[in-house]
C-alpha cells in the first residue's frame, strides 16, 4: 500500500472494512452549459457557470481545469502517433471568472490539464462560482472524438472542467496522453446544444424539449419509445433527407439534463438514420430506459443496435452484475471510437455482427465501471476495463453459449498474452496505468484483471461472489473507489480473509502456468506445480484404463496454503491411463506438461 493510500485510511476516510470512512468526502460540481456546434467551420463553443463544492477540509488555493481535447494539440504528449488530420490548435477561453473576479487566462500553454493560481482561495467546505466561455475546433480525423463525416461529428470531453481533487492524491493532474482513460467527479448538468436546423442531436441525459426541436410526428414517435418495446424509426434515410424532421428553424437548440453523473458528451449529424425503443430495467418498479441508435445507411451492424441493447440492458440489469441499468438511457453513436461514454457508446462499423454485439456489449457493461462507479481509470484502468471484459465474457456466455464464449474470451483476451513472454506482460496488474504501455498495459487492464475477477468468482461460488460484488457497488456508487477498497468490501461481505488473493493476483508478477508434477506410488495422490504462479481454477481430467472419464475440478481455494505445489487425493481405485490439466480460459503457457501418462 502506497504511504498516500496509507495515509487516507489514517485519517479515516477510507475504512478497512472496505466502506467510505466516517471522514470521507468528494468534491462535485453544478454544471450549466450552453453549447454550439458550427458544422462548416468545425468549431465548438461554449458558455459555462459551474458551482463548485470544495467539501474537502483543504484550503484550495489553485484551481485545476481538465480539457482533454487538448490531446490533439502538437504540444501535447500522447501514446501513440497521429496524423495531421488528428491536430488542431486546442482550447481558447476568451473569459474565465472566478467569484467575478476576471482571470486574464487564454489557456494558450495549457496541456490536457491546466492550472489557474486563485486570487481568493477556495475555504473548506464552502462554494464558488466559475464563469467560463471558450472554443475550440473539433479534429478533422475523429478519435474518441472528432468529425465522423461531413455532417456527422461525436462531441466528447468537450468543455473545461474541474479536474478531481480527492482524499488520497490531491488534484488529478496526469496528462491525458489517449491510452489511460479518464478520472471525474459526479456532477449535475443542465446543458444545451445549438445545431443547425435539419442536425439532430443524441446527447447523455434527459431530452427536456422535444417539442421545440422536433416537428411533432417525430416528437411523437420519440415519446412513444419511452413506453413500448416495439423499436421505433424515429426518422429514416428519406425524412433525414427531406428536411421535415427538425423545426426548421436556422438553429434549434436541444437541451438536456443528467444528474449526479460523471461527464456528458453528444453526436450530431443530418442524415443518421435514428432508431429508438426502452426496455424494463428494474422489475420491482417497471422503470424504464430509453435505447436509441444514431447510424449511416451503410451502418448495416446498427440495425441491430437497440434489439442487443434491449438485451443487454436487461441481462446486465438481472444476471451480471444483477444491478438495475441505473441510467434513462443508452444511444449507439456510429463513429470510429468503440468507446464508451455516459448513457452512450461510439461504436465503428465491423461487418461483422456477432463481434458488433460483444464491442457494444463491452461498452454498455462499462455503465458499471467506472460510470456508476466513479473509477479512476488513469491511475487504475483494471478497475473498469477487467469489470466489462468479464461482463462481456458473461453475457456472451448467454448470447453464444459457453463454447463459443469460451473460444472468444480465449483467442481475443488469453492466448495473445500468454504466448508473449516480453517481461512488460508480467508486471504486477497494480502497478499503475500510466507506468506500462502497449500490451503491457493492455492485459493487465482487460484480461489480466477480467481472469482475477472469474478465479474470484469460481473460488467464491456465484451466490457469494454476487453477495460481495453488489456490496461493493452498492457501498462505492457515486464515489470514487480505489482497489484496497475493492479488495477490503469483498473480505467484509464475504467474511473471509481473502488478501492471499489479492496478493496472489495484484501484487506479483505471476503468469498462467501449472503442471502436472506426479502421481504417487500407491496412484492415489496427484501433484500438481504451480509454475506460473496465479491462483487459478482447472479441472483435473484423469482417464482410465477402461476408457472412462473423470473430472475433479479445483477451485483457487487449493493454493490458499500453498501457492506453488497442489495435492488431489483421488477417490477412485480404478487404473488410471492419463492425468491432463485443463485450465480452460486459463490458457496455460506450457500446455505440453499439463499431461502425464501413467506407466
Amino acid at each position: 500500500m502506497p504511504r498516500n493510500i496509507k495515509k487516507a485510511y489514517e485519517n479515516g476516510t477510507r475504512s478497512k472494512d472496505g466502506k467510505p470512512g466516517a471522514n470521507y468526502w468528494q468534491n462535485r460540481g453544478k454544471y450549466n452549459m450552453e453549447i454550439s456546434v458550427d458544422p462548416k467551420t468545425r468549431l465548438v463553443s461554449g458558455t459555462e457557470s459551474i458551482i463548485y463544492e470544495n467539501n474537502s477540509k483543504d484550503t484550495l488555493r489553485n484551481l485545476v481545469i481538465r480539457f482533454v481535447n487538448n490531446l490533439h494539440k502538437p504540444s501535447s504528449p500522447r501514446g501513440g502517433e497521429v496524423s495531421n488530420d488528428f491536430l488542431s490548435d486546442g482550447l481558447t477561453i476568451t473569459s474565465l471568472k472566478i467569484e467575478n473576479e476576471v482571470y486574464k487566462e487564454d489557456a494558450k500553454n495549457w496541456g490536457t490539464v491546466g492550472n489557474v493560481k486563485l486570487q481568493k482561495p477556495i475555504l473548506p467546505n464552502s462554494k464558488t462560482i466559475i464563469n467560463i466561455q471558450w472554443n475550440y475546433p473539433l479534429s478533422k480525423e475523429s478519435g474518441r472524438e472528432g468529425q465522423i463525416d461531413e455532417t456527422t461529428f461525436f462531441v466528447a470531453y468537450s468543455y473545461p472542467r474541474v479536474s478531481v481533487f480527492d482524499d488520497y492524491n490531491g488534484w488529478d493532474r496526469l496528462a491525458h496522453t489517449d491510452r489511460q482513460e479518464f478520472y471525474n467527479d459526479f456532477n449535475d448538468y443542465i446543458f444545451s446544444v445549438k445545431a443547425p436546423k435539419n442536425y439532430v442531436v443524441y446527447a447523455t441525459g434527459d431530452l427536456l424539449n422535444p417539442d421545440e426541436v422536433l416537428q411533432p410526428e417525430f416528437a411523437s414517435r420519440l415519446k412513444k419509445s419511452y413506453t413500448t418495446d416495439e423499436i421505433l424509426h424515429i426518422a429514416n434515410e428519406q425524412e433525414m433527407k427531406s428536411g421535415v424532421v427538425t423545426k426548421q428553424y436556422d438553429w434549434n437548440i436541444w437541451k438536456f439534463e443528467a444528474k449526479n453523473i460523471s461527464d456528458v458528451c453528444f453526436g450530431l449529424s443530418d442524415h443518421y438514420l435514428w432508431d429508438a425503443s426502452s426496455v424494463v430495467v428494474d422489475k420491482k418498479t417497471n422503470r424504464r430506459a430509453s435505447i436509441q441508435a444514431a447510424y449511416n445507411v451503410k451502418g448495416t451492424d446498427f440495425v441491430n443496435s437497440v434489439k442487443n441493447n434491449q438485451y443487454a440492458l436487461d441481462w446486465f440489469s438481472n444476471n451480471w452484475p444483477g444491478v438495475p441499468y441505473p441510467f434513462s438511457k443508452m444511444t449507439a453513436f456510429q463513429g470510429f471510437a468503440d468507446m464508451e461514454y455516459p448513457m452512450m457508446c461510439n461504436d465503428s462499423q465491423m461487418d461483422d455482427p456477432v463481434f458488433a454485439q460483444l464491442v457494444q456489449d463491452h461498452e454498455v457493461a462499462h455503465t458499471y465501471f467506472p460510470f456508476y462507479m466513479g473509477i479512476n481509470e488513469t491511475r487504475y484502468a483494471f478497475m473498469d476495463e477487467g469489470w466489462a471484459t468479464t461482463f462481456e465474457y458473461l453475457i456472451g456466455i448467454a448470447e453464444h453459449g459457453k463454447e463459443a464464449a469460451d473460444k472468444f474470451y480465449q483467442d481475443f483476451r488469453v492466448k495473445s498474452y500468454i504466448k508473449d513472454r516480453s517481461a512488460e506482460q508480467d508486471q504486477p496488474i497494480i502497478t499503475m496505468s500510466t507506468q506500462v504501455s502497449g500490451a503491457g498495459y493492455g492485459n493487465n487492464s482487460y484480461g489480466k484483471a477480467s481472469l482475477s475477477y472469474l478465479a474470484l468468482k469460481d473460488m467464491l461460488g456465484d451466490d457469494m461472489f454476487k453477495k460481495a460484488l453488489h456490496f461493493y457497488m452498492d457501498t462505492w456508487n457515486g464515489k470514487h473507489p480505489i482497489p484496497w477498497d475493492y479488495f477490503n468490501s469483498f473480505n467484509t461481505a464475504t467474511g473471509k480473509n481473502l488478501n492471499w488473493f489479492f496478493n496472489n493476483w495484484f501484487f506479483t508478477n505471476n503468469y498462467l502456468d501449472i503442471a502436472v508434477k506426479g502421481l504417487s506410488a500407491d496412484k492415489k495422490t496427484i501433484t500438481v506445480e504451480n509454475i506460473g504462479g496465479f491462483a487459478i481454477p482447472f479441472d483435473v481430467v484423469i482417464t482410465y484404463a477402461d476408457k472412462s472419464k473423470a473430472i475433479v475440478h479445483q477451485t483457487p481455494a487449493i493454493w490458499e496454503k500453498n501457492e506453488k505445489i497442489a495435492k488431489i487425493v483421488l477417490k477412485s481405485t480404478k487404473k488410471i491411463e492419463k492425468i491432463e490439466l485443463d485450465g480452460g480460459i486459463f490458457m496455460d503457457a506450457t500446455p505440453e506438461n499439463n499431461i502425464f501418462y501413467v506407466k
